[in-house]
């Protein structure tokens, strides 16, 4: 029977999101049993066969969900395949029982603690930019930074897009003459986010490694390891991006009454219409 569609179905199972599904269906690269499909089709999971660019997405008969987190070396790229022949993460995780993906990404420069699932809500839920789970890293710049340096840093930044990012937490591990150590830990996702913000204060990243994502540590963990989390460790995740996403949708219902009543109070402030006074009973 078909009874779930399919854009729900590849978020689920880590593709990619349902936006970027509905899109790739608009494109006609998601097919079913060999033909096209359009938003809104459905399907068995236990019958069809369901491909993106010709590969196959494998929908398990059971609905287990596992959570890795890994150590991603240097010079690995963060995606499920890579055209150009590059090493993947994917190339380092080989004893899963399921398909999993990456949740978020770090670039092939940096290194570091990444998460993978095959739990696509759970993978969105994390990588949501407005909810706001915290991430650590560990960065080393040249040359020395200076203590207005770390300050911009620490206040935000103006991005080379012309964004401004939030407020850092910012802690100095080490000092040196031609170089600095910091400790910088933001809740946001943007694009190289981390490097972009040294970049603008005319600092150059010459190592960069992510060492927490919320509660969750990178630990023990050497280069190209990985293991499963613990159900407390996928509980705090859960929890903290879960509250995350609550204060955002405060946020944004704050900011709406804000608004209707700031238009509320220019409509009763505004001009008011003129009336004609009495000529005092008419006299005659």
């Amino acid at each position: 029977m078909r009874d779930t569609r399919i854009q729900k179905v590849l978020a689920e199972q880590g593709v990619c999101s349902r936006r970027v599904a509905e899109q790739l269906i608009r494109e006609g690269r998601v097919k079913l049993n060999g033909r096209p499909v359009t938003i809104g089709d459905k399907m068995d999971s236990r019958a069809d066969l369901l491909t993106v660019d010709g590969q196959r997405v494998s929908v398990p008969k059971k609905t287990e969900k596992y959570y890795y987190m890994m150590y991603k070396p240097r010079g690995y790229i963060t995606t499920t395949s890579d055209e150009c022949g590059r090493r993947t993460v994917m190339d380092l995780i080989v004893d899963a029982p399921v398909r999993v993906y990456p949740v978020g990404r770090l670039d092939k420069d940096s290194e570091g603690l990444l998460l993978l699932t095959n739990d696509g809500e759970f993978a969105n839920l994390l990588m949501h930019p407005s909810h706001g789970v915290s991430k650590l890293y560990r960065v080393t710049v040249r040359p020395h930074a200076t203590e207005e340096q770390i300050v911009a840093l620490t206040n935000g930044v103006v991005l080379d897009d012309g964004s401004r990012t939030l407020p850092a937490a910012i802690r100095v591990a080490a000092d040196e003459p031609e170089r600095t150590v910091l400790e910088m830990t933001i809740r946001e996702g943007k694009n190289r986010q981390i490097r972009r913000m040294c970049e603008a204060v005319g600092l150059e990243v010459i190592r960069l490694r992510r060492s927490a994502l919320g509660a969750v540590k990178l630990g023990m963990l050497q280069p190209g390891q990985y293991r499963e989390l613990t159900t407390q460790e996928v509980a705090a995740l859960r929890a903290a991006a879960s509250r995350g996403k609550a204060s955002a949708v405060i946020a944004r219902n704050t900011a709406a009454n804000d608004a209707r009543r700031g238009k509320t109070r220019v409509q009763e402030g505004g001009p008011r219409r003129a009336t004609k006074k009495s000529g005092g009973g008419g006299g005659k």
